[in-house]
């Protein structure tokens, strides 16, 4: 296979690649598991830098391993886009999280009127858990994080 980009074309692709990189190694670095599975793509694609003109993308380490350059990393746009993207994951997680919580806590008292004769069985486990999602984006979009109460070892 033969592709060929420009210069700039190359430059977005070296952000893509810190991106996809940065997810990869997010909170747990280069020694997170599944870091090596990439690391010889990465080096590759890096090693192009400098025929492809974007050599002051991409800096070398004492190791001789090749790294996107700080001024990369730093640029402004980029950081706003990792920004943004971790904000996201957070408030998906959380709503998610809190939705599965919810739900199983009441499970077993679903469980016990659903077996009730004369009882209309519950929604499905799926649909319990939109409608409770549903009902934190509403919570979170209007208040944000004002009303959340974190409780520790059982003292508020």
């Amino acid at each position: 296979m033969k592709a060929t980009f420009t210069a700039k074309e190359y430059a977005r692709l070296l952000e893509l690649v810190h991106y996809g990189l940065h997810v990869v190694h997010a909170y747990h670095g280069p020694e997170n598991p599944s870091s090596p599975r990439y690391d010889e793509l990465e080096q590759k694609l890096l090693a192009l830098a400098t025929p492809m003109g974007c050599g002051d993308l991409v800096e070398t380490l004492p190791d001789e391993r090749l790294r996107i350059a700080e001024k990369v990393v730093r640029d402004e746009r980029v950081e706003k886009i990792l920004s943004e993207h971790t904000n996201d994951t957070f408030w998906h997680e959380l709503v998610a999280r809190l939705a599965d919580r919810d739900c199983s806590s009441e499970q077993a008292r679903r469980h016990l009127a659903a077996s009730t004769p004369g009882v209309e069985p519950p929604p499905s486990i799926e649909q319990q858990v939109e409608t409770i999602e549903d009902a934190y984006w509403a919570e979170f979009q209007k208040h944000d994080l004002n009303n959340v109460i974190v409780l520790r070892a059982g003292h508020g």
